[in-house]
């Protein structure tokens, strides 16, 4: 009897051992996981931001079209400037500048038009994944929006937003802990999420990681 008592205390130790271990490992998991896919959407989201300037540049306002942004860079063209040559020091010791040098030939810089998706991105880039949160599961888009905030003394200023839930990001995580997260970040009154600009105010096209 002794015995059996003896192993039915060493089976419940060792239960309540792996109990314990997975509670101080549930946090630690969560927070690398968490890690892992907040890296990937930041660049997801800074791609988002790189392809809305460009957009802007051409037409002086943001889009809150996926459609639009999309057909922009992957089949519209953007002005750049072609650079050969740059001003050395001897150039410059001579009174030579920029602007004469080009007129003597000495270095060239012209306009030319390329592809959006090239300037802005490089060659070889998949742009049709750009409107995509980059996490495991049914493919899910970043909301986007693009508005007019008119500021004080009566300027518009364009701005655009594009941003993923934690929801979305964490899905498929411990739901708890999601949870937690969700409302720390609601008490602290900070979006539960990753987001880029802003519909309500002038941030600079920040995102709110930075």
């Amino acid at each position: 009897m002794k015995t059996v008592l003896q192993i039915l205390l060493f089976i419940v130790a060792v239960i309540l051992a792996f109990f314990i271990y997975q509670s101080v490992q549930r946090p630690i998991q969560f927070e690398k996981a968490k890690k892992d896919r907040y890296d990937v959407t930041v660049e997801r989201l800074k791609d988002i931001r790189k392809a809305q300037l460009a957009y802007k540049d051409v037409y002086g306002k943001f889009t809150g079209s996926w459609d639009t942004l999309l057909n922009f860079i992957m089949n519209e063209s953007v002005i750049t400037v072609r650079k050969v040559g740059e001003l050395n020091d001897s150039m410059v010791e001579a009174g030579i500048t920029e602007r004469k040098a080009i007129q003597m030939g000495l270095i060239i810089r012209d306009s030319i038009r390329v592809p959006a998706l090239e300037a802005v991105f490089g060659k070889g880039y998949d742009a049709e994944n750009l409107k995509y949160v980059p996490v495991p599961g049914e493919p899910s888009e970043f909301h986007l929006g693009a508005t007019i905030i008119i500021t004080g003394s009566g300027i518009g200023v364009p701005v655009f937003q594009a941003k993923a839930h934690n929801n979305v990001i964490l899905r498929g995580l411990d739901w708890q802990l999601i949870i937690n997260l969700n409302d720390q970040r609601r008490t602290n009154e900070k979006y539960p999420g990753l987001m880029v600009g802003s519909l309500t105010e002038t941030v600079n096209n920040a995102g709110n990681w930075e």
